[in-house]
């Protein structure tokens, strides 16, 4: 038992230990600084820098000190516009005063963190404030040269934005969300018949193996953190692993690798096919019974190390139910965007909804007695996320599709299957299909009736997308509905180059160059006929001679958010007519496989050639806008610089029509 205890008390540590280190080797400073804007009233913000400080590593305060002391913080302003500094910088918090021998006088440092904060009163609409941190740091070997922090902050009277920190962050925002269907896949998971009937058997056994009450709701409690250990920290140890070695560049590149290249989308489908026809009877996936039979064996010790045992007996025995499952959980995690947190968190929650009633139910034993008794039923919740992973499944093969441009699983292909599938599963729940384990149904029970009826309603929503309907609520799960072949009222867009020419009512008029869009024979047409490129150079030349401001989407075939966004805020008509007719458009796609012409190469610094148009395009919203999150949407100037702070994923139509005012205003406004 000791040793067990040990072992898990130093995976948790080296886990900890790890993400420090990957921390510190992917910044090179001991010190990882963010900032926050908090409105205090009356046009007034208070502007508050934070620093995280490695361990054994201290930042020295404000100061002031003379040429003979340490080197202070410093919180520079080079740039105010629009509004007034209120007074200088200050510390939020204490810092560690003591008297240091070698510079002869009283120091303040911190350590752990640091808070300085610096007010400002707007006094226009929008207000940029521009500047730099400049501080130094030391532990007991030495001290860093000078560090320099670079700050670019947008304020106005209706919105906050932090340029920097939004631009590294523009493909998030859908973190909850993703922990919520985490959940719900979890607590799915433990009406499978692999897992339902261990629920009474372990918990009685942890409640009739107790010399008292108390010890017997501790040992199942530890029975439930086990479960959650064994799925969350393998994929944490992975993630962790990669990051320490390669930093953030490698953990995000095998993230878009798994999320968009064709090997593992289509090993993703097979799995689920497989798995789809496993649940519906076809034949059974198990662990081999003599891991399961050595494993189970080793439950029967007394102390943590047989409840350890136990825990993994019950993760191998629902292997062939919950691998799916597990698998979905994980592969929307990676393919949703956001940081390497991301698919460890949404395994954690759903490892805590499925440990959940293992420690309830010991907690609250009567419980057990209103539970429903295994039969018949547990075998048709089998078949049901049958029918659910069979639908899933489709979406892996669509991303390979979609990124190589194979052109076999369109929009309407995709609709067609998943208007069948859930179809049958509206007959399967009415009792019109039977499979292989199923029992006689001699009545159709409230419930199925419920369900049979969310379902075809669900089917009925679907079948008027095959005429080009948005759907928005699946927009996430559908490939784009530029790839529909016909949809009713679509305007296709031209596939050439546009001359502008400005009417005296101040409106373009479009005339065809005769030169061909770069990237256009393979790329489909922006969504709703809104006329665009898909090269940043052909782009801002377009721009220029129109006299309007580029808007650039950064965009990508496997983007989950990108199409909800287009589905669902680009559908509106005042979005597509702002887009339309005030702006000059690019998509630029950051995850395309295919390979352009050798004069559209790209020379890294290091020497290294890129070639792929996703590589390419990713490389250059990187280095240009710090941008590496998909969706990002820019307004620039014919300079390509950035008029407003980069926005991501947001589903407020009303902010997002005032995000593209105000870039045409500001576009405007700097003629």
């Amino acid at each position: 038992m000791k040793k067990l205890f040990k072992l898990v008390l130093l995976t948790a540590m080296t886990a900890v230990f790890s993400i420090g280190l990957a921390s510190a080797q992917d910044d090179k400073q001991p010190a990882q600084w963010k900032y926050t804007v908090n409105e205090v009233g009356e046009g007034t913000y208070e502007i508050v820098f934070e620093a995280a400080i490695d361990k054994g590593w201290h930042m020295y305060d404000l100061g002031p000190y003379d040429m003979m002391g340490p080197n202070p913080t410093v919180v520079t302003f080079e740039n105010v516009e629009g509004a007034t500094l209120d007074g200088t910088a200050y510390e939020l918090d204490e810092p560690i005063v003591v008297f240091d021998e070698v510079f002869g006088m009283e120091i303040g440092y911190y350590e752990n963190a640091a808070r300085f904060a610096q007010k400002v009163v707007v006094n226009e609409p929008t207000a940029r404030l521009t500047g730099y941190i400049e501080w130094m740091e030391c532990n007991d070997v030495g001290c860093t040269p000078m560090q320099y922090y670079d700050f670019d902050i947008e304020l106005s009277s209706d919105t906050v934005v932090a340029v920097a920190d939004n631009a590294n962050a523009a493909g998030g925002g859908s973190m909850w969300g993703m922990i919520l269907e985490a959940i719900l896949w979890g607590f799915a998971a433990l009406l499978t018949p692999c897992v339902f009937p261990m629920v009474p058997m372990t918990v009685s056994f942890f409640m009739k193996g107790s010399e008292n009450k108390a010890k017997g709701r501790f040992r199942a409690s530890m029975y439930g953190l086990f479960i959650i250990l064994l799925y969350t920290l393998p994929i944490a140890a992975l993630i962790i692993i990669t990051r320490w070695l390669g930093g953030d560049t490698v953990t995000a590149d095998i993230f878009n690798w798994l999320a968009t290249h064709w090997l593992p989308n289509i090993i993703f489908f097979i799995v689920f096919m497989i798995f789809a026809a496993s649940f519906f009877g076809a034949f059974d996936i198990t662990i081999s019974s003599k891991l399961v039979n050595k494993t189970d064996s080793k439950s029967d010790k007394s102390g943590l190390g047989g409840i350890f045992f136990m825990s993994l007996t019950l993760v191998l025995v629902s292997f062939s139910c919950t691998g799916p499952i597990v698998g979905n959980v994980l592969i929307s995690s990676i393919s949703g965007g956001g940081s390497f947190w991301q698919p460890i968190i949404t395994m954690f929650a759903f490892s805590v909804a499925f440990a959940l009633p293992f420690t309830l139910l010991a907690l609250f034993p009567s419980l057990l007695s209103k539970m429903p008794k295994s039969g018949g039923w547990l075998n048709a919740v089998k078949v049901v996320l049958g029918f659910i992973e069979l639908a899933l499944g489709l979406k892996f093969l669509s991303v390979a599709d979609q990124t190589y441009h194979w052109g076999i699983l369109d929009r309407e292909v995709y609709l067609a299957l998943w208007i069948a599938i859930f179809t049958l599963l509206g007959l399967y729940l009415l009792g019109k299909l039977k499979f292989k384990h199923d029992s006689d149904v001699a009545y159709i029970s409230v419930g199925r009736l419920v369900l049979a009826i969310i379902v075809f309603a669900f089917v009925a929503y679907m079948i008027p997308g095959m005429w080009g309907a948005p759907l928005k609520a699946l927009s996430g799960y559908m490939p784009p509905i530029q790839t529909q072949d016909f949809v009713l009222g679509a305007y296709t867009g031209p596939t050439t180059s546009q001359a502008y020419t400005t009417t005296d009512g101040g409106t373009s008029t479009i005339a065809s160059t005769g030169e061909t869009k770069k990237y256009a024979d393979f790329l489909s047409p922006l969504p709703y006929g809104i006329d665009g490129y898909y090269h940043y150079g052909q782009a801002i030349e377009a721009a220029k001679k129109a006299g309007k401001p580029l808007f650039i989407d950064f965009t990508g075939h496997g983007c989950v958010n990108c199409r909800e966004m287009e589905q669902r805020v680009w559908s509106d008509p005042t979005v597509q007519d702002i887009l339309r007719n005030k702006f000059v458009v690019v998509s630029l796609y950051g995850d395309d496989k295919k390979n352009v012409p050798e004069e559209d190469w790209v020379t890294l610094p290091n020497g290294k050639v890129l070639k792929g148009l996703g590589r390419i395009n990713s490389n250059f919203m990187a280095e240009n806008y710090g941008v590496n999150a998909q969706p990002a949407y820019l307004i620039v100037d014919h300079e390509g610089k950035l008029l407003m702070p980069v926005r991501g994923y947001n589903l407020d139509i009303q902010d997002y029509i005032k995000f593209l005012n105000d870039g045409i205003e500001k576009f405007n406004a700097e003629k």
